[in-house]
């Protein structure tokens, strides 16, 4: 059973509906988002359609060969880290005002993390080797 989860940026231009099966919360900490995210990306992964209100108002930047990032261009907020020609996405999880519990599971480019900081929960930790693994072997399953 999916959870709809509605959500928008800070200037209300763009609005979200995403249906979620199970929304799990993860975190990247590679030195492309957080830079962007002046600190990671906390974000709920997701496969499959977003309902978006307001497209006109989102700006994409192709921040590689095989990603996007996209922003409200009236307030800049951060709206979700998309894999071109996919419909996976990775969705700034702080957009969704009904958000109740998550559950923090993952935090990817461990090994580029600063140590400043640190989170207190226990999570699934991937190196940048495990994720370069991983996405390899997934093109390979394609």
């Amino acid at each position: 059973m999916s959870i709809q989860y509605h959500g928008s940026c800070l200037c209300g231009k763009v609005k979200l509906t995403v249906p979620f099966e199970n929304a799990h919360l993860s975190a990247c900490h590679c030195q492309t988002c957080r830079k962007w995210n002046a600190g990671p990306l906390m974000a709920l992964a997701h496969n499959g359609e977003i309902n978006i209100e307001g497209q006109i108002n989102i700006t994409h930047y192709n921040s590689s060969q095989w990603a996007e990032r996209a922003f409200c261009k009236e307030c800049g907020t951060h709206l979700y880290y998309h894999l071109k020609g996919t419909q996976h996405y990775y969705i700034a999880a702080w957009l969704f005002d009904d958000i109740k519990q998550l559950e923090f599971t993952t935090q990817a480019f461990i090994d580029k993390k600063p140590s400043c900081y640190d989170f207190a929960n226990h999570t699934h930790n991937m190196t940048e080797a495990d994720i370069w693994a991983k996405a390899a072997k997934n093109s390979s399953e394609s």
